[in-house]
């Protein structure tokens, strides 16, 4: 059984840093296109960033040169560390994992970024 469970998110003041976590089990995750995707009260849920088993990297325009997607795959665990975070970034972060016809989502984690 495959499993994505997301952890490390809470509350944080504007221009502070969080790191989220995604530990994965039942698969082999080196396999796997990881990635992070949002999803805001009243809003369609988007991309944040992905990351394939040989560290390439993409990003949604609105998180460039704040948000860092990483993975270690002898952990099973794919990271993304946000800086520099915004009202604007508070959401539900959900983990994903892709693999040609297979896509796995975990329950998502909460992001607060407020005052």
């Amino acid at each position: 059984q495959v499993r994505l469970v997301e952890s490390g998110g809470g509350s944080v003041q504007p221009g502070g840093s969080l790191r989220l976590s995604c530990a994965t089990t039942g698969m082999t995750t080196r396999y796997y296109v990881m990635g992070w995707y949002r999803q805001a009260p009243g809003k369609q849920r988007e991309l944040v960033a992905t990351i394939t088993g040989g560290g390439s990297t993409t990003y949604a325009d609105s998180m460039k040169g704040r948000f860092t997607i990483s993975r270690d795959n002898a952990k099973n665990t794919a990271y993304l560390q946000m800086n520099s975070l915004k009202p604007e970034d508070s959401a539900v972060y959900y983990c994903n994992a892709k693999w040609v016809t297979k896509e796995y989502w975990g329950q998502g984690t909460q992001v607060t970024v407020s005052s």
